[in-house]
This record gives structure tokens, C-alpha cells and sequence, in this order.
């Protein structure tokens, strides 16, 4: 079928990481892109052709989970390394690193006010963070598998969080308690969102489904079976009226939640696809999957204005019937309206001249950092200048400025010897030849004009150490208490039960 102007069309592609891409994020002014890949990384890409893209390094495994706050001044990272990160995303790349969990992080979420940060872990519970103090608040038990993710409620007065324990649960964040709970006994959810105005919440199931539930009354108003393989990630559009989604089956998926059914499958990926997201506008969408290439998408179908959209929609005062869709996306003129049949848009078929960005590629070393309950104070930067490989678009090395917060090792095998899988790094790890710039360091204190002693620094850094220790120590003694209380609970529930029988025969 010949291509229609209301479909989305794939812009281009970035190349970069090298292995599979598991995040991605546009910054709220649209101009950016970060993605995070199962190569340790994370990469900030710039829209604009031929700009620089900035590598971020530090986590030493897999980046499960990457955010932009609403405000565009911080990204925040999850990894399988049990740690938070965050980051600054500019030149220098200065993050400071979160450790409270005692397993891998699975995502992490800004709230829309950017004053909280909520993480999902595979210890089996979900924690609050403030980010203006930058300090751990407290954690939400009851999942009894890994939590696979965790969002905040547009109002940040909920948070939906979904599990390998079959379940998904919407917490009030001001009572810390679990007020909802949505059981699947098929599959678990890969992934919760949130809608827009905040009434439904959407899951990517492991079995392959697409869910669109009403928090307010606890029904089921949708239910999409589209894909053939799982379903990895969702994607709200602004305007509330389209959702994508991300499947192991190799392919994305556009469904028109005003018509209730399927309306475009992207092909354009080789392997399963495990991220996707809107830009914040819903121009754009961006994905990435196990090629380890991010797809940038004009959107197209929607170029109707979602703030006026927003305007209009309708909120449930009564709960006297049953839900209906329209009482949540109320109907809008949109370009499907005579067409019925879904439509599958393979790039590689269709598009010829399609733009590749290699960019440039800066890399920004954090090898340490300030830790979880310490406010955000980035240690002083040292610099040193590096050779990258051949760059596009000119033909000749140039060279890039790094910045790292600590002395870095001078062979090329020490530094590989850091990450956890030394094969990913292997073409990128030659010996370096430390060189500093004048004009890069002339603001900074030499050895002898530090004002810290270095024995004062040792010992700073050991009670750190003996912090992080007891945070987690403090988790696991917080973990088993709310255990204890769930089955105390249960036995005072079951004591009650048998008083009320004995009455009974009485």
C-alpha cells in the first residue's frame, strides 16, 4: 500500500553503542536523546546533524533504565550494578552515584516536579528519593518478586510499579501504603505508564499483551493481543489518544486508543525491540533493541495540538456505571477516520536516502563519585586530552577533552580491567598518553594548594565505604520488618476469623 502524509516515516539512525540498547529518553527541549545500552553506557546524541555525541562511562554492567528530569538539568540511570546514577548531561558528564539497593536497579523515574526520584530493583522493592537534598526517603515493600519498573502518577500522588510476582500496584505516596492491586495469573508486566491526565495506566505484558486499565473504578477497558512475542515497553503520546509499544517480535506497534484497534507496525529493527518513547511534544518517537541501533521517527498522525486536547479532556466525577473510553479520550477529529486496515511500514523497503548519524563521539569517564545519602558535590575534575579513532565527518583524528573525578590507570588493560565484560571495551581501551591543557586545569588546585589533607580525604572516603554498608544492612533490616508485620497482620486477620466463628456456634 503506497505511503499515506499522516504516516510516520523514520528519519535516521544512530550508531554507537555496542550491544543492545535497553532505554532512551528525549531531553524536555527536544534537542537531545539519551539512550542506555547493555555495553555499560550511557550516550547523550544531539538532533542536530553533524554535532558531537558524548558518551557517558561509570557503571560497570548493564544501564537498565535512563531518565531526563522534567527540568532537562539531570539524568538519572539504573544499572545491574545495584547503583543509581546522576548524571550531569553536558561536556564534563559529573554524576554523582545513589547505593541503597541490594540487587539490580530496573528503572528509574523523575516525578513531574522533578523533586522525587522512584527506582525499581530486583531486591523486591521500590525506593523514594529527594533530589533536592539528594537523599534516600523511604522504600515501598510488598511485591514478592523483582519489580521491573516503577512510575510516577502525573500528579506524583500515585506510583504504579509491576512485577515478576504477577502483579502490578498503585502506592499513595503520601500514606507509603498499597491502595490497589492488579493481578495477571497469564504473565507478568515488563513495563507500567501512566496516561497523561492520570485515570489509566497501560502494562507490556510477557505474554504478549497490551492492557489499558482505569485505576479509578479497577476495570479492564482494554485489551490488544497485536504482538508475537512479549511486549518490552509502552509510549503514551501526549495528546493520550495514540500508544506505542515495543516487542520482542521485532516490531513496533501504534494503536489508535480512540478506535480501540491497531493502526501502523514499524519494521526497522533486526531482533527484538526494548525500548520506545514519544519525544515530549509527540513529534518525534524514538526506539531501540538488540541491533544496538536508536531509530528516530517523525510521528505524523497526530498534528493535532495536544495541549488543546488536554484542555478538553474529561474527568469521571461519578462511579454509578461503568467506564467507557470516551469518559477518558474524548473523540477528536484525526486522520484515520476512513480507514480501517492496519498499515506496516518497513524503512528498509521504503526509504532510500535515509540520514545515518556516526557522530563524533566524546568519552566522559566517572569512575567514582559522591554516594547515595551525600548531597551532590562533584569532586574536583581532572583532565586529559585523547585521540579518538578516525571521526566523521573529516577524515583526520582530532582530539576530544575527558573529564574524570579520579586518577585513571595508564595502560590501556587496567582500564578494561574495570568493566565487568572486557570484550566490549576492547577496541576502545589503547594505552593513553596523558596531556593537560593549561587552559583546562588553570582553575583548578594543585597538590600542594589543596586545602583538604590527603590523610582527611582517606578517611572520608573509608566512613563512606562504612555507610554503605550500613545502608544496606538498614534495607534488609527494613525488608524483613515489613515481612514480619505483613505475617502479624495475617495471624491477628486469622485469630479474628476463628473469634467470629466460635461466636457464631455460640
Amino acid at each position: 500500500m503506497a505511503s499515506s502524509p499522516e504516516d510516520p516515516v523514520l528519519e535516521r539512525y544512530f550508531k554507537g553503542h555496542k550491544a543492545a540498547i535497553t532505554s532512551v529518553d528525549f531531553s524536555p527541549n527536544g534537542k537531545q536523546l539519551a539512550t542506555g545500552s547493555w555495553d555499560t553506557f550511557l550516550m547523550l546524541w544531539s538532533l542536530r546533524p553533524q554535532a558531537r555525541a558524548f558518551r557517558y562511562v561509570g557503571h560497570k554492567d548493564v544501564v537498565t533504565s535512563l531518565q531526563f528530569s522534567p527540568l532537562g538539568n539531570l539524568l538519572a540511570s539504573a544499572s545491574r550494578d545495584r547503583t543509581i546514577r546522576l548524571w550531569i548531561p553536558d561536556k564534563r558528564g559529573k554524576s554523582s552515584e545513589f547505593k541503597a539497593h541490594t540487587a539490580p536497579v530496573r528503572s528509574v523515574d523523575f516525578s513531574a516536579d522533578g523533586q522525587f526520584l522512584a527506582t525499581a530493583s530486583e531486591d523486591k522493592s521500590i525506593k523514594v528519593w529527594n533530589m533536592y537534598r539528594q537523599r534516600f526517603l523511604y522504600s515501598l515493600y510488598r511485591h514478592t518478586h523483582w519489580v521491573r519498573c516503577a512510575k510516577f502518577s502525573p500528579d506524583g500522588r500515585l506510583i504504579v510499579s509491576c512485577s515478576e510476582d504477577k502483579t502490578i500496584k498503585i502506592w499513595d505516596t503520601t500514606s507509603k501504603q498499597c491502595v490497589n492491586n492488579f493481578s495477571d495469573f497469564v504473565g507478568f508486566a515488563n513495563f507500567v505508564a501512566f496516561n497523561p491526565n492520570g485515570t489509566c495506566i497501560a502494562s507490556a505484558g510477557s505474554d504478549h499483551t497490551v492492557k489499558i486499565w482505569d485505576i479509578r473504578v479497577n476495570k479492564l477497558l482494554q485489551h490488544y493481543q497485536v504482538h508475537s512475542g512479549g511486549v518490552n515497553c509502552v509510549s503514551f503520546h501526549p495528546s493520550g489518544n495514540y500508544l506505542i509499544t515495543a516487542s520482542s517480535d521485532g516490531t513496533l506497534k501504534i494503536l489508535d486508543l480512540l478506535e480501540g484497534r491497531l493502526i501502523y507496525t514499524l519494521q526497522g529493527h533486526t531482533g527484538p525491540v526494548f525500548t520506545v518513547s514519544f519525544s515530549k511534544g509527540g513529534e518525534l518517537f524514538t526506539s531501540g533493541g538488540a541491533d544496538a541501533q536508536v531509530l528516530l521517527w517523525r510521528t505524523n498522525f497526530d498534528e493535532l495540538n495536544y495541549k488543546d486536547v488536554s484542555k478538553r479532556n474529561l474527568k469521571r466525577l461519578h462511579f454509578d456505571s461503568p467506564p467507557h473510553l470516551l469518559d477518558i479520550y474524548p473523540r477528536t477529529p484525526h486522520p484515520h477516520e476512513g480507514r480501517t486496515e492496519t498499515v506496516e511500514i518497513n524503512p528498509k523497503l521504503d526509504v532510500i536516502d535515509l540520514q545515518t548519524s556516526t557522530p563524533p563521539v566524546v568519552d566522559i569517564l566517572s569512575f567514582d563519585s559522591t554516594t547515595d545519602e551525600q548531597p551532590f558535590l562533584p569532586k574536583s575534575v581532572r583532565s586529559r586530552e585523547r585521540i579518538l579513532p578516525v571521526l566523521w565527518p573529516c577524515d583526520k583524528p582530532i582530539r576530544t577533552t575527558e573529564t574524570t573525578v579520579r586518577t585513571l590507570p595508564d595502560t590501556g588493560e587496567e582500564i578494561c580491567g574495570y568493566f565487568l565484560n572486557p570484550s566490549l571495551m576492547a577496541s576502545e581501551c589503547p594505552p593513553t598518553v596523558l596531556k593537560k591543557k593549561t587552559e583546562d586545569i588553570s582553575d583548578l588546585p594543585s597538590e600542594s594548594q589543596r586545602s583538604i589533607p590527603l590523610a582527611v580525604t582517606d578517611a572520608l572516603e573509608h566512613i563512606m565505604e562504612q555507610l554503605n554498608v550500613l545502608t544496606q544492612t538498614v534495607s534488609i533490616l527494613e525488608q524483613r520488618l515489613t515481612l514480619t508485620e505483613d505475617k502479624l497482620k495475617d495471624c491477628l486477620e486469622n485469630q479474628q476469623k476463628l473469634f467470629n466463628a466460635i461466636q457464631q456456634k455460640i
